[in-house]
């Protein structure tokens, strides 16, 4: 099977439904989030380059007909419709890295419906996953005020691929490492690591712990102290250091992991400065997240290195994202949901970038407004990518960028303000037609469809 078979049920019922009445006109479908999880000031687009991936490779192959025919309990004959399905659709996209805003389209898929729809699950999962890691992983780059920032995320992540795209994602925010092996190897960026508990645990005494293991590594290393008594595992390391020579040589730290961390690394620089070490640094971990990183910047801490894990693997205080992949036109004709707190906008969209983040929402066949700039890109057309894969490079010079630009309350640790996009009168006046063509049809379910709107800015 291929991942053709990654996705909801009703997916296939739909494509299923559609190539049997003949639908296979161009459709297009926004993905978005409605509003922002609380404590966010923005969000910052990923899952861009995961999403392309799939859609150049979506295929619907006989084993997964067959698998389709058995979650359906319908012969395979009932599926030869689908059978060779591919993409071959257009996709505009806001390039990650960039930072979004609430009801803002991060990517608008435009393909015959069924190919649309069946793409729907995976793009929507991968986008909003990441989308979601990424935003958590910026701001504790901003909560971190220039210390750096290293990954830890992967023993605890919701499985190794997600484990994968937080070290990526983390290293697009500006993390400096990552403890993920695999990550860094296939990246390009550096792998950091120190030692567990278990491994001082191991020997008779602490300071055999970390005599064998600095023999074993004569290079920096990083001594972790707090398996027993913190500050007495300070000194050992600071012993260790300055008898094995570690500390001349210069990287070497020691690592907090639990307790007060500000007053433990208050009391570790003092100790470590008081052996002559004012060099060697201090690592802090442990249940650390934006909002702790916060904390102890603010309070002074003398911590050099923030290593976050579990709480930023899986955006712990907001793990998902209230968002949507609906489509908003079928065969030139504009369409929106009317839904109670879950209305949508019809036609294809362009979002414009302007000054503190006045951002508008306007129709894509709008002439430019004047000011600011076009966010969706083409990225894939007639189902293939229309240029290269961005670099982590790219992505990290896209987000500081944008960061640069951000009002000062949007970045906020606690209480951000978030802007808020704007629609043009354009879309604006052609929602209003189109409620009130949805209902008209409503209301006199027999009579013949009205003509379809058009989406150009000068239809009124």
């Amino acid at each position: 099977m291929s991942e053709a078979t990654t996705t909801d049920l009703y997916e296939v019922t739909m494509a299923m439904s559609y190539l049997r009445e003949g639908m296979t006109r161009p459709a297009t479908f926004s993905l978005f989030v409605r509003d922002l999880p609380p404590e966010r000031g923005f969000l910052v687009a990923a899952g861009l380059e995961s999403a392309l991936d799939y859609l150049s490779g979506l295929r619907v192959g006989p084993e997964d007909a067959d698998a389709f025919a058995s979650a359906l309990h319908r012969p395979l004959r009932d599926l030869q419709p689908l059978l060779g399905l591919e993409f071959t659709g257009d996709v505009r996209a806001v390039p990650e890295g960039r930072i979004v805003l609430a009801g803002e389209p991060l990517l608008e898929v435009t393909a015959p419906l069924p190919q649309a729809q069946l793409a729907e699950t995976y793009v929507l999962n991968q986008l909003s996953h990441q989308t979601a890691i990424a935003s958590k992983a910026a701001r504790c780059v901003l909560a971190a005020a220039g210390h750096p920032v290293v990954d830890f995320s992967l023993r605890r992540t919701h499985g190794p691929q997600a484990g994968f795209q937080a070290a990526r994602l983390g290293a697009m925010a500006g993390f400096a490492g990552t403890s993920n092996v695999a990550a860094a190897t296939a990246l390009g960026i550096p792998a950091v690591g120190t030692m567990a508990h278990s491994y001082v645990e191991a020997f008779a005494t602490e300071e055999e712990a970390f005599r064998a293991f600095a023999r074993c590594h004569p290079g920096p290393v990083t001594l972790l102290v707090d398996t027993y008594d913190t500050e007495e595992g300070v000194r050992v390391a600071a012993r260790v250091l300055r008898d094995l020579g570690h500390a001349a040589r210069g990287g070497s730290a020691v690592r907090l992991d639990s307790g007060d961390l500000g007053a433990l690394a208050a009391r570790a620089r003092s100790i470590l400065d008081t052996a002559g070490l004012p060099d060697v640094r201090i690592i802090a971990s442990g249940g650390l997240d934006e909002y702790a990183v916060d904390d102890l910047v603010r309070s002074g801490a003398p911590i050099d290195t923030y290593a976050v894990g579990t709480r930023v693997g899986v955006s712990a205080d907001a793990p998902y994202l209230d968002s949507a992949y609906k489509m908003v036109e079928y065969d030139g004709r504009p369409v929106m949901k009317l839904s109670s707190a879950k209305v949508t906008a019809p036609g294809p969209k362009q979002v414009f970038r302007r000054t503190a983040y006045a951002d508008v929402i306007r129709l894509a066949d709008e002439p430019s407004p004047g000011d600011g700039s076009p966010m969706l890109e083409t990225v894939m057309r007639g189902g293939q990518r229309t240029g290269g894969r961005s670099t982590l490079d790219a992505c990290r010079e896209r987000l500081a960028a944008d960061l640069a630009g951000l009002p000062p309350a949007a970045r906020r640790t606690r209480d951000p303000v978030p802007p808020s996009a704007t629609a043009s009168e354009h879309l604006s006046a052609l929602a209003r037609r189109v409620r009130r063509r949805i209902d008209e049809q409503r209301s006199a379910p027999y009579a013949r469809p009205a003509s379809p709107e058009h989406t150009a800015s000068g239809s009124q």
